[in-house]
């Protein structure tokens, strides 16, 4: 059999075998004695700088009483801590607290799931989410995380709070806890309803709903060669409109979704194959091929694997269905809430892990940094042709993230949150494969390097909370106009900063250091060569090709000098 034939199979086999059974994800937090002397990690199974964080002890409130009770301990002891979640999917180190001795509280929140599947049985709908739904609503109002659209108020969760309770530290005459409710007349809702966790712990919040409608799904792909122009506009003409962009193959694929009357004929389903669950076998089998191809240096192979899996993912219709069984044509047309998110392998029952979300590090399987950066549109025509320049010079350098389904483009609009986006903006989602070797560095490492310091620094991209390295937070919150009022807010809430730690003041520019310089810190996004320092390849700096954009701090040799 050919090669590429066999490729295909297994791209086949992996993307679209959905079986009854599923290991579920477990806990990211494991304790040596009972709920003591423990250690958490992210989903994936590694934080950007593949450390594992430590804590004295970890609590489990099942009432807003207990919860109270174990925030108010905490305060009296002056001891740090950190709400934290049974999925934990945020990237950077949004959960870790100081030293050994914090205490984690995990609570059992409420996912987007649950509120999607509870309201629309009250024939409601929440308006814009999240595509993957084992997200809590604490958890994803705290990261500012969003779906995609301009319209109404936009696509970010936040923006439909009504109310917000959230549990903080005191002083001795409060007794060490303060339950404040804050509502839509209330200032502080703008700090609190995008926090990154430093506040304290939302224990209640209130959504504004809708009633439940119907939408319509057509996928449309397109050469790419007009999509900085169409980029800026399309988010306008179709309200959940979104754009995958393949940019080695020069193709991007519009989402065409609008909502549609409700007495529109269909029941579609969105099961998205990525989402579902997967053979560990034929994970384990994909993840092979990939690392061979990175180590011969075999462009060609994920060029042609890349073809295969964008072909395969168009042929299964994305995971729509028509009827919640087969496909048999667009538009898909269905109640928004069947059709808004989906995560399908977190319905399961342990079988021995036979199958597993793809991502689940305990099985040989999907490893990748994630990089997400949202850019003013006024500014992503530029940017596009920018990365389009670089394709130029190398037209198989992304074919590594077409495996991954290329760079997803979601419309975000303009927000009241002091942490929020700053203006309407379209937000690039990319997803590239990481060495299991932090030493080791990617296929055209240096030009998707480029990509991401252009995105963030020379168009001054604003970073994803919760699905970045570190350098995409090295100076961030200076794009924030109300981080100071944030700032202040903060100080109020936790004067002793018992729910922030370093990495967290480093983050809100409290502290120096959120980049870290050591051998090979380059190559896991941690550091960023300056335009000044020395560019060797063997210490993880290494230099990009193409034209040196003084504000983006890259370095710079010809393109024979690299070392790709």
């Amino acid at each position: 059999m050919p090669k590429f034939r066999q490729i295909f199979l297994l791209k086949c086999l992996c993307l679209l075998l959905c079986m009854a059974g599923c290991s579920p994800p477990e806990d990211p937090i494991k304790c040596a004695s009972k709920n003591t002397n423990c250690t958490i990690t992210n989903s994936y199974g590694a934080f950007p700088d593949r450390s594992r964080c430590r804590a004295s002890a970890v609590a489990y409130p099942t009432t807003e009483e207990e919860l109270i009770s174990v925030v108010a301990k905490a305060a009296m002891d002056r001891t740090k801590m950190k709400a934290v979640t049974r999925f934990s999917h945020s990237i950077p180190k949004l959960v870790c607290t100081d030293g050994e001795d914090g205490l984690l509280i995990s609570t059992n929140g409420a996912t987007l799931r649950q509120v999607i599947d509870e309201a629309a049985k009250a024939g409601l709908a929440l308006p814009y989410a999240p595509y993957w739904w084992g997200l809590t609503i604490g958890g994803l109002l705290s990261s500012g995380a969003h779906g995609s659209s301009l319209w109404s108020k936009g696509s970010s969760v936040h923006e439909y709070v009504e109310q917000l309770r959230i549990i903080t530290p005191a002083g001795r005459e409060n007794g060490y806890v303060q339950v404040r409710t804050l509502d839509t007349s209330h200032e502080d809702l703008n700090a609190a309803k995008v926090s990154i966790g430093v506040l304290g712990v939302i224990s209640q919040a209130t959504l504004r709903l809708q009633p439940l409608f119907k939408r319509s799904i057509d996928y449309t792909t397109k050469n790419d060669s007009d999509l900085a122009d169409q980029a800026a506009t399309f988010g306008s003409r179709h309200e959940f409109a979104d754009i995958t962009w393949y940019p080695s193959q020069g193709k991007a694929v519009y989402r065409i979704d609008d909502r549609v009357p409700s007495n529109t004929s269909g029941n579609g389903l969105n099961d998205f194959t990525g989402f579902r669950s997967t053979s560990s076998l034929a994970l384990a089998l994909l993840r092979t091929t990939e690392e061979n191809q990175e180590l011969k240096g075999n462009a060609d192979g994920k060029c042609t694997a890349a073809k295969l899996t964008t072909l395969a993912l168009s042929r299964a219709a994305y995971g729509l269905t028509n009827n919640g069984i087969i496909f048999t044509g667009y538009p898909v047309i269905g109640y928004h809430n069947r059709l808004q998110a989906s995560g399908t392998c977190l319905d399961s029952i342990e079988d021995a892990r036979i199958t597993a979300c793809p991502w689940d590090p305990r099985v040989k399987g999907q490893f990748f940094h994630q990089t997400t950066f949202s850019i003013a549109l006024s500014r992503v025509r530029s940017f596009i042709r920018d990365v389009q320049k670089l394709l130029e010079i190398e037209p198989k350098a992304m074919c590594g993230l077409e495996l991954y389904n290329g760079i997803l483009m979601r419309y975000v609009k303009a927000s009241t949150a002091y942490l929020g986006k700053q203006e309407d903006a379209l937000d690039f989602d990319i997803t590239h494969y990481r060495s299991k070797d932090p030493m080791t560095p990617r296929l055209y490492e240096d030009i998707l390097e480029e990509v991401e310091q252009m995105g963030l620094f020379k168009y001054g991209g604003l970073p994803h909370w919760a699905k970045n390295r570190n350098l995409a937070f090295d100076g961030a919150i200076k794009k924030y106009k109300n981080a100071w009022k944030f700032l202040k807010v903060k100080e109020r809430y936790d004067p002793l900063g018992l729910f922030s730690s370093e990495w967290t003041d480093q983050v809100l520019g409290l502290k120096k250091g959120v980049t870290i310089f050591k051998k090979g810190c380059a190559l896991e996004g941690l550091c960023i060569c300056s335009e000044d320092s020395h560019c060797a390849p063997e210490k993880g700096y290494f230099c990009r090709p193409g034209k040196v954009y003084k504000d983006a701090r890259v370095c710079t040799l010809s393109r024979d000098e690299t070392y790709h």
